[in-house]
């Protein structure tokens, strides 16, 4: 006759459903153990916690115990709510109180974490009053789940007033508050939070740490994170030392705390240092120098990165896209997009904007054309790379015809960048009344607060237009101070025109916004030269030598692209 225990201890053994299978053969066909509850109990806990488990045959055998006591609810319950599909441990949840039995503290936390999960606030509520009425609210367990399920629900004023409800703050309370803040986009809220906790003497885990450091990187607080980096040598968790185990979740985060907050130099020491290297660890780097514009070192890094043997994953096709887009390197995306196509990688909305954006920068915007045309569900960002694309090679009446077309679908919102690109394209086309519309249109029917972008566009299409007093009474309203793109769009006007006295009062501004940029005294010395002025063309000469400005090499007076988008 087989021991119980010598069925339960084949537990840790099994790797496949197939040896569950036998085990619970076992149990039940072994008369002196088969209406003992403890070795299903056990094997439901093992389909629920093991990697090698299956929650559907845990519920198989659940559905075999007759009478069932609420520890095997709670397996079966938790089980389900880390799952893909929660709800069923809500409806377990409902099942369980029919049938007469009553939840404990540890049955709470679980179907709150299903309803955050779901995003269900009703049942979440339910289940809060049921909390209150059972006496467990001052239960640190159930208090904890409901602080989770309320910031997770975004109400950080309630989270707040359960967080200072809890008799004894202990380091999951503090996390989760921790990272409430951080999921709501309020980091400095966050970091006030953890230096609070330290003054609590609480402990911080390696979970607060990856929360405190995303919490840096998104207020871009690099000497808050420093500190943090320190507190996490000091506490014994640095995952950059060759004997740590090296949790790869907190190195991956220091590294795009420096990242982000623009230290990529050290970021990517500390990259080189790690013992062992994910994805994630190769995106953010990879992403860190496309968001900081040193393009050649994220080619450097994917191509070592494919070389080290990791195949690309979503975010970093979206990385090297990006790369390629800002580099006009289109030969060099030609063959990312093969790659990406050769994935079992699904193209998504996301995936097809950097694509259409890559190949719309690049001119090629037939295959912009095609790749927009092939997505069914289309986002603003894909409209707006779309109209942005013709604009900016020249196609104005295609990008504003396009722009009419998305405006007929309500649930599309322009938003400032995609009216750069309206704008950018009635100054293409010369429409200066359509432009001074949607200029208008902006502002009171979508509350876009016009950038320095907006007014560059205006006053370009303005002066090239004629209409100098129109362009400096825009200006004159604007909320922020014209920069030297406005004013170059100012002066392009008056080459064009040969208007020497607005040229005149332009100078003086551009030179004391920067007054070393050699495409001002070109500009203005070509000015000076087309109207005969030849006594002011030597005086911008001299002032240019004067001033030690070397004229960049193959720089065209007309090359306003410095000044205007």
């Amino acid at each position: 006759m087989i021991h119980q225990n010598t069925i339960l201890s084949l537990l840790p053994k099994c790797k496949t459903t197939s040896n569950l299978k036998i085990l619970h053969a076992l149990i039940l066909t072994t008369a002196t153990i088969k209406t003992i509850i403890i070795p299903l109990s056990k094997l439901i806990d093992f389909c629920v916690d093991s990697q090698f488990g299956d929650i559907n045959y845990a519920n198989l055998l659940f559905r075999q115990i007759h009478s069932p006591n609420v520890y095997i609810w709670n397996s079966m319950i938790r089980g389900y709510a880390k799952s893909q599909n929660p709800k069923m441990s809500l409806l377990l949840y409902r099942e369980m109180l029919q049938t007469g039995y009553s939840p404990d503290h540890f049955t709470f936390p679980f179907v709150l974490k299903a309803s955050s999960v779901i995003s269900d606030q009703f049942c979440g509520k339910c289940i809060h009053s049921c909390i209150v009425k059972s006496g467990f609210e001052a239960n640190v367990y159930a208090a904890t789940g409901l602080l989770h399920m309320y910031v997770s629900f975004r109400d950080m004023e309630y989270g707040l007033k359960l967080f200072d409800k809890i008799p004894k703050w202990n380091v999951v309370a503090w996390t989760c508050l921790i990272a409430g803040y951080v999921n709501n986009n309020q980091p400095r809220e966050a970091l006030k939070v953890f230096k609070d906790m330290g003054h609590w003497g609480v402990v911080p885990n390696e979970v607060t740490m990856v929360n405190a450091l995303i919490a840096c990187a998104r207020s871009r607080d690099l000497n808050t994170g420093k500190w943090v980096h320190e507190c996490i040598r000091e506490a014994g968790y640095d995952p950059f030392m060759l004997t740590s185990n090296g949790n790869i979740i907190l190195a991956t985060s220091i590294i795009e705390m420096y990242a982000k907050c623009g230290s990529l130099n050290i970021a990517r020491e500390l990259f080189n240092k790690m013992p062992k290297r994910n994805i994630v660890a190769w995106n953010s780097m990879i992403n860190a120098y496309n968001q900081y514009e040193r393009y050649n070192e994220a080619l450097d890094l994917f191509f070592d990165m494919l070389a080290a043997g990791f195949c690309p994953d979503k975010a970093t096709f979206l990385s090297v896209l990006s790369v390629c887009a800002h580099q006009c390197a289109l030969a060099l995306g030609e063959t990312v997009h093969a790659y990406l196509l050769k994935t079992n990688i699904v193209i998504d909305t996301s995936l097809a904007t950097a694509l259409l954006d890559m190949y719309a920068k690049n001119g090629e915007l037939g295959s912009a054309q095609k790749i927009f045309n092939s997505m069914e569900k289309k986002d603003v960002v894909m409209w707006t790379s779309m109209i942005n694309g013709l604009a900016i090679h020249g196609h104005g009446n295609e990008a504003l015809s396009m722009f009419q077309i998305m405006q007929e679908d309500s649930s599309l919102i322009p938003d400032h960048i995609t009216y750069i690109g309206v704008l950018f394209a009635c100054s293409h086309v010369g429409l200066v009344e359509e432009a001074q519309r949607q200029f208008n249109l902006m502002t009171k029917r979508y509350g876009i607060v016009p950038e320095r972008e907006h007014y560059s566009c205006m006053v370009n299409l303005l002066s090239r237009a004629g209409h100098f007093g129109e362009a400096e009474r825009l200006m004159k309203t604007m909320s922020i101070k014209p920069n030297i793109a406005i004013w170059g769009a100012l002066l392009n006007g008056c080459q064009i025109h040969e208007n020497i006295a607005v040229a005149s009062q332009v100078k003086v501004q551009l030179t004391e916004l920067e007054p070393v940029h050699s495409g001002i005294y070109v500009l203005l010395s070509n000015i000076y030269a087309n109207a005969g002025r030849w006594e002011e063309v030597n005086m911008t000469r001299k002032m240019m030598k004067h001033k030690r400005v070397a004229k960049n090499i193959g720089q065209s007076s007309v090359e306003m692209k410095l000044f205007t988008l």
